[in-house]
């Protein structure tokens, strides 16, 4: 089976996750706030939080901007349910702004709208979650004037867009249209940590909030505690934190990665070049960054054409399992999931995302990817396509 996605690990990468075992610290040393910088640097973020999941930094972010009961935090409905759990987590409620269904990112047009409307009505969100889809950047030119306007906070999922870069050649994670940036290091990710992920902020009093909440709650900064310190033994719990906190090897394994970003970042564009030759003579649409942006590229969806209930996806993503070919869906709409219905959203709440998960298949795409297996991937979509009687390039 040629899986969806796939980590890259080499030797370089199992010794320093073996010099980091057998050093003095394997928790809380010296290679986290390493890894920290390095990001910071990359990106050209002043502060740099990591967590042992990008769940973990979501979380935290919302509690650093404040979210509470009361408040509201907005999505894009296609994306992973960490991204909206995240003020659930916070006791916070959730709304969705519906997505272009040909990009599968936040709609600019319908955030414009929303923003306007709840300004009217006195019910602005606290916070917007913008999420990069597939590694795409979203029109971040468009959406953070919007979001500012109205005194909302924005968090940038960028799970998914390690190493891409917006429009306007800014590197996401560097602050310029988002309070937070959150990136993941999940095994398919851009580069991978295992498990873990980094928020990253221009803000120093976002990111120290953002630290004392992802280890207990707990401080050492005198300037932070109540009364006075009684030694250097001496710590205070001033919040109520978790244990979120990244280990050294999980940091070792990154650091190593990042050495092979950009490689990692420019062999995905690559294959997705030879994707984007080989599937013009197809009946599917390639979702597409915006104009002018550098996809991480992620992820590689194609949108097969629609039909009532999806059964023409279904049929191809059948046929194509068969072959041998991971593909997958990313993802089914947040608000469809059945806790989701329980808290009062429907089917039919977000066409947009809806059609777009009616149409929605990823295709295998990693650096590891050899063109032989990716023109396997090709010819297996092509034979899927026609068996569902889907023939010729599409409209």
């Amino acid at each position: 089976m040629i899986p969806y996605g796939r980590q890259d690990i080499t030797d370089a990468d199992v010794a320093a996750v073996v010099e980091a075992l057998r050093s003095d610290f394997i928790t809380q040393g010296e290679r986290v706030p390493a890894f920290e910088r390095r990001l910071c640097e990359y990106t050209g973020a002043a502060h740099g939080v990591t967590a042992n999941s990008a769940t973990s930094c979501l979380h935290i972010a919302c509690l650093a901007l404040g979210l509470g009961p009361g408040d509201t935090l907005w999505s894009p409905p296609v994306t992973f349910v960490a991204s909206t759990n995240c003020a659930l987590y916070c006791g916070a409620g959730v709304e969705f702004v519906d997505v272009d269904p040909l990009t599968a990112n936040i709609d600019p047009d319908r955030l414009a709208s929303r923003l306007d409307a709840a300004a009217a009505e006195g019910r602005l969100p606290r916070a917007l979650v913008v999420v990069h889809m597939g590694g795409a950047p979203c029109d971040m030119a468009r959406i953070a004037p919007l979001a500012r306007r109205h005194g909302v906070a924005v968090i940038e999922d960028a799970s998914h867009a390690v190493g891409a870069r917006y429009a306007d050649g800014g590197i996401v994670g560097g602050g310029q249209h988002a309070d937070i940036t959150i990136f993941s290091f999940h095994p398919v990710k851009i580069i991978t940590t295992a498990e873990g992920g980094l928020a990253l902020t221009n803000d120093a009093e976002l990111a120290e909030r953002m630290r004392l909440y992802r280890s207990h709650g707990i401080t050492r900064d005198p300037a932070r505690m109540r009364g006075e310190s009684e030694g250097d033994w001496y710590y205070q719990q001033v919040a109520l934190g978790f244990n979120y906190r990244m280990t050294e090897l999980q940091a070792a394994l990154g650091i190593s990665q990042a050495d092979r970003l950009d490689a990692y970042v420019t062999r995905r564009n690559e294959l997705a070049a030879r994707y984007d030759a080989a599937l013009a003579r197809m009946a599917v649409t390639p979702v597409t960054p915006l104009a002018g942006s550098r996809s991480a590229r992620h992820l590689y969806i194609v949108l097969v054409p629609d039909s009532e209930g999806g059964q023409i996806r279904r049929r191809v993503f059948d046929a194509m399992r068969a072959a041998g070919i991971g593909v997958n869906v990313h993802y089914i709409p947040v608000h469809l999931q059945p806790y989701y219905s329980d808290l009062g959203f429907r089917a039919g709440d977000f066409p947009g995302a809806e059609h777009y998960y009616r149409r929605a298949i990823s295709l295998p795409l990693y650096p590891g990817l050899d063109e032989a297996s990716q023109d396997r991937v090709i010819d297996a979509l092509g034979n899927a396509l026609d068996a569902a009687g889907c023939h010729g390039a599409a409209a």
